[in-house]
C-alpha cells in the first residue's frame, strides 16, 4: 500500500439534482458522511425543504454542454500536469479518475471551474446558473487495480451499482 493514493475517483454532481432526503441516499457533514457507511434515506420533507432553497431550476447537461465539460477536463489535466484516466459528463453528474499530487477537493475545484468557464464562453450557461453541487465525492484509489475498476466503471459502467473500491468488477453484461 502507498502512503499517497495513485489516483482519485471524483464524482461532481450537477446542481440541484440529488438532494438530501433522495429516494438514492445521500450524505451529510453530521452523521451520514462516512465512506459505505448509512445514508440519509428517503424523506420528502428534506427534499420539500431543500428544494424551496434552489436558487434556480436543478442543472441538466445537454449533449453539447456534456461535450465541452468533457474537454474542459482534458485541457485542466493537460494544463496542470494531471494525469486523466477516465471521465465521462453524464446529464446530471460527471465521473473522472485523476491522479494528482495534492488534495483531491483542490483538483475537484480545478474540474468545476474550467468546465464552468468553458460552458459559460461557448454561451452553454447563463450568467447566475450554478452548475455544480457544493462538494463533491472523491474517495481514494490505492493500487492499479482500483483505478483500473474505477476508470472501467467510468467508461462502462453507469447502469450498474456505484463503484466499490474493495469489491472486484463483476461483469454482468
Amino acid at each position: 500500500m502507498h502512503s499517497t493514493p495513485l489516483a482519485y475517483l471524483i464524482t461532481i454532481r450537477c446542481y440541484g439534482t440529488w438532494l438530501h432526503g433522495d429516494p438514492r441516499g445521500s450524505m451529510d457533514r453530521q452523521e451520514h458522511h462516512q465512506y459505505g457507511g448509512p445514508k440519509i434515506g428517503p424523506n420528502k420533507k428534506i427534499i420539500e425543504a431543500e428544494e424551496s432553497e434552489l436558487k434556480h431550476p436543478p442543472f441538466v447537461m445537454t449533449d453539447g454542454q456534456r461535450a465541452i465539460v468533457e474537454r474542459a477536463i482534458r485541457e485542466v489535466c493537460d494544463h496542470r500536469g494531471y494525469q486523466l484516466f477516465a471521465v465521462n459528463a453524464r446529464t446530471n453528474h460527471v465521473h473522472a479518475v485523476v491522479a494528482a499530487g495534492g488534495r483531491p477537493e483542490a483538483v475537484m475545484n480545478a474540474l468545476k471551474a474550467y468546465a464552468t468557464r468553458q460552458l459559460r464562453q461557448a454561451g452553454l450557461l447563463a450568467t447566475g446558473v450554478r452548475p455544480w453541487s457544493r462538494h463533491g465525492s472523491n474517495p481514494y484509489l490505492w493500487t492499479n487495480e482500483q483505478v483500473a475498476r474505477a476508470s472501467d466503471y467510468v467508461l462502462n459502467g453507469q447502469d450498474e451499482k456505484p463503484f466499490d473500491r474493495d469489491a472486484p468488477r463483476q461483469h454482468t453484461r
